[in-house]
């Protein structure tokens, strides 16, 4: 049960991550509920599942309900020339929830970059993908690998398109095994091989990892440096749980830079993705660069339970005959003690609440708690 205006906690930080964008520029931006079917069915490999909500409209098309919102964005974006258009986002997505498997409702926030992206711009979203974990929770994990150097270690050698989705799907589940198994039958040169096992076992902190990676691909300068500039950003910010992991892949048609998953204590999954998606943005027919990032707040209902198993603090009982004011006055001293606090005339059906109160003639009685 669900106390009337009490923020369940996916609403708390939607809130508190609205103001984090706002603070650093992003303007808020609106959609409309559901697109064309067809605009999804083209891009469905960029979308996390292929089941899409789907109705006819009165025209007799093939409409569909948002399971996304980066494609929706730089569907309806303007070509700018010279500057970035920075945008947050704060709507509900339509598809299979992680958790139960089934179609939810999903409040979804992030953030976008589109346009001339530079540099300063792939810094700041990673530092601000850091800092909503941080909001999020006070134990967290930002991973981060680079789309450039996989692509290049893979068309270096010269690794057909097939083979490299397997190789894909083996960095994200860290199979080095099998790695070596796909390019020991496709003819892989031993070299690459030996290099792409090697970025499949690498997890450590940031700058620890950049020095093993600048070791495994030197030639992969541009990269580099942009690993290196992104991590003394975040380490001037004052930012600390960053790992690199090459099981942070994403679709080579879609992510060509940085990428980077966020997790926090206490929930399995992620619950924070993104990266520099130029590629998509070139599928989509525009010139610029782009870059973004969505928190998965549906992922919070389990944590939110974990921190605060009942309803509300205090259910404070009284009597029919009870003086309103005598209700009120009891109500603002505990309140004001902190804490929620619901004042019932009987014990509402299913609500968990933490301590059990009376209102009697004496004052203020305790009945039960579960302190």
């Amino acid at each position: 049960m669900e106390q009337c205006g009490v923020l369940k906690r996916d609403e708390q930080t939607a809130v508190q991550l609205r103001s984090l964008y706002q603070t650093y520029g992003y303007l808020r931006y609106k959609m409309s509920k559901f697109e064309a079917y067809d605009f999804y069915a083209r891009n469905k490999d960029f979308l996390i599942s292929d089941h899409v909500i789907t109705f006819t409209d009165t025209d007799g098309k093939l409409m569909a309900l948002k399971p996304d919102v980066t494609l929706s964005i730089i569907k309806n974006s303007r070509e700018y020339s010279g500057y970035v258009q920075k945008v947050y986002y704060q709507e509900n997505v339509y598809r299979v929830s992680k958790g139960s498997g089934t179609f939810r409702e999903i409040m979804q926030t992030g953030l976008e970059c589109l346009g001339d992206v530079g540099l300063y711009d792939v810094c700041e979203t990673v530092l601000l993908a850091a800092l909503s974990l941080r909001t999020i929770a006070p134990r967290w994990s930002l991973d981060l690998s680079h789309m450039g150097i996989l692509s290049g270690v893979m068309e270096g050698g010269s690794i057909p398109a097939e083979v490299q989705r397997s190789l894909l799907r083996c960095m994200r589940q860290k199979n080095s095994h099998e790695i070596t198994a796909i390019c020991r039958e496709a003819g892989v040169a031993a070299e690459t091989a030996a290099t792409l096992e090697a970025l499949c076992r690498i997890h450590a902190p940031l700058e620890e990892g950049i020095a093993r990676l600048t070791q495994l691909c030197p030639e992969e300068e541009t990269a580099l440096g942009e690993l290196r500039v992104v991590g003394d950003a975040l380490k001037q910010a004052g930012c600390g749980g960053v790992f690199l992991d090459f099981s942070i892949v994403s679709d080579m048609a879609y992510y060509s830079g940085i990428t980077f998953q966020g997790f926090v204590e206490g929930l399995p999954g992620s619950v924070l993705s993104g990266g520099v998606y130029d590629n998509l943005m070139r599928k989509m027919g525009k010139q610029g660069g782009g870059i973004g990032f969505a928190v998965y707040l549906d992922q919070l209902e389990r944590y939110g339970q974990t921190e605060k198993p009942y309803d509300v603090d205090t259910l404070l009982l009284y009597d029919a005959d009870a003086a309103p004011g005598d209700v009120a006055g009891a109500v603002r001293l505990l309140t004001a003690a902190g804490g929620s606090v619901l004042a019932e005339r009987t014990v509402p059906e299913n609500l968990r609440y933490r301590q059990l109160l009376k209102l009697n003639g004496k004052g203020v009685e305790r009945i039960a708690g579960n302190d």
